[in-house]
């Protein structure tokens, strides 16, 4: 039997998004290496690589919502187009910046132009899938990430051993490309912006705002947590663990070869699942996961913990991002996906501080410990969305 075979049913256009999305990834190199290059190429202090890179959330966090609303009101091609366009063009300037605030400012628009991608882009899957085939499209969407995410670091660190240059002008260049996929791809020709919503009395949009706001505070713990692994875990191996940074880069692939070979087939036999299961599930393994690494005392504990989380991970978040479209109302997916992605960046905002100042104050016990009750508070909520 072959465990892909779901993907058979998903829509050209499906796939051609999730094309687009694996170009724009392939390219993702000036991010990861952006500290690097501000402190070494532009001379900048660790504080003002630091405040950069906080310019760079900003966007990111502000850029969210406006993004969602807007593609309701445009198209979300029309938004996702004008994203890879303008933020690859911003790239491509990037290396010309030399004055500390003109950096900041040109990070800030990179960001709130770049992220505004991602919440059109889960609005359009969500519509081309249809309730059925969502968690299996937002699977593979995210394979597409992840792949792309394997590539571009790899290759943005060969480049920058040549020139930081080149990095911004492949990061540029493959965005721009994929917003000129977009832009030719056959199935996107002639697609009208979405209708107005139907009128809807103020009695159901409260009881449907406040569905999500519920939605929303009980996935922030257990985001937060899951972005401990991009902050606090590589702390943790290093300083208490007392492991070589190297051994931190060779676990993470763990992470990512799970997510390509499981995550499609995963979501596929479990898209019958009602939300409130697989989202508590999600976030149950998110909490054994994190939570395991506070009696972990090597690389071969580390690397079992990677795959409990992981696996909450290839559950948790397909089927938020499959919730928050099922529960959209018409004409407003756009903006409920944005205010999604509005939480994972308040999260992503959050996490390092909070998990830092954790495991400095109070050790890595009582961090893990943290992270376990945390998530689990998260999963307890989600078992009972509606």
């Amino acid at each position: 039997m072959n465990p892909w075979r779901g993907l058979g049913g998903l829509s050209i256009e499906v796939w051609a998004l999730c094309v687009a999305t694996l170009i724009n990834r392939a390219g993702t190199m000036a991010l990861p290496f952006l500290a690097l290059y501000l402190t070494g190429r532009r001379g900048l202090s660790e504080t003002q690589a630091g405040l950069v890179m906080a310019c760079y959330g900003a966007g990111s966090l502000l850029s969210a919502p406006f993004a969602g609303r807007l593609s309701d009101r445009v198209g979300p091609l029309f938004v996702m187009r004008g994203s890879l366009l303008v933020s690859g063009g911003l790239l491509l300037l990037f290396p010309l910046a030399a004055n500390p605030v003109l950096i900041a400012s040109l990070t800030l628009l990179w960001s709130a132009t770049g992220e505004a991608y991602r919440a059109p882009t889960l609005a359009l899957l969500a519509d081309l899938a249809g309730p059925q085939q969502r968690k299996a499209a937002m699977s593979l969407n995210r394979l597409a990430i992840n792949l792309g995410m394997s590539i571009g670091p790899a290759a943005g660190g060969l480049l920058a051993v040549v020139s930081f240059t080149a990095v911004f002008a492949v990061d540029g260049a493959t965005s721009i490309l994929a917003g000129l996929f977009l832009i030719l791809a056959p199935p996107f020709r002639g697609r009208k912006p979405p209708e107005a919503a139907p009128s809807q009395s103020r009695a159901q949009a409260l009881a449907i705002d406040r569905r999500l706001a519920y939605f929303l505070a009980a996935m922030l713990p257990v985001v937060i947590v899951f972005f401990q692994h991009a902050s606090a875990l590589p702390l943790f191996m290093v300083r208490n663990l007392g492991l070589s940074p190297a051994a931190f880069g060779l676990l993470l692939p763990v992470n990512t070869l799970l997510i390509v070979l499981l995550e499609v087939p995963l979501n596929l036999a479990m898209a019958r699942w009602p939300h409130r299961q697989s989202l508590a599930l999600g976030a149950l393994l998110t909490a054994l996961g994190f939570g395991a690494l506070a009696l972990v005392r090597g690389p071969v504990g580390v690397a079992t913990t990677i795959v409990v989380w992981t696996l909450g991970e290839m559950i948790l978040f397909p089927s938020a991002a499959a919730y928050v479209a099922d529960i959209s109302p018409s004409g407003r997916s756009g903006e409920f996906m944005g205010l999604y992605q509005m939480m994972s960046g308040a999260a992503l905002t959050l996490a390092p501080w909070l998990g830092a100042a954790t495991l400095e104050t109070h050790g890595p016990v009582a961090l893990w410990s943290g992270t376990f009750l945390a998530a689990c508070a998260s999963a307890a909520l989600l078992a009972r969305v509606r």
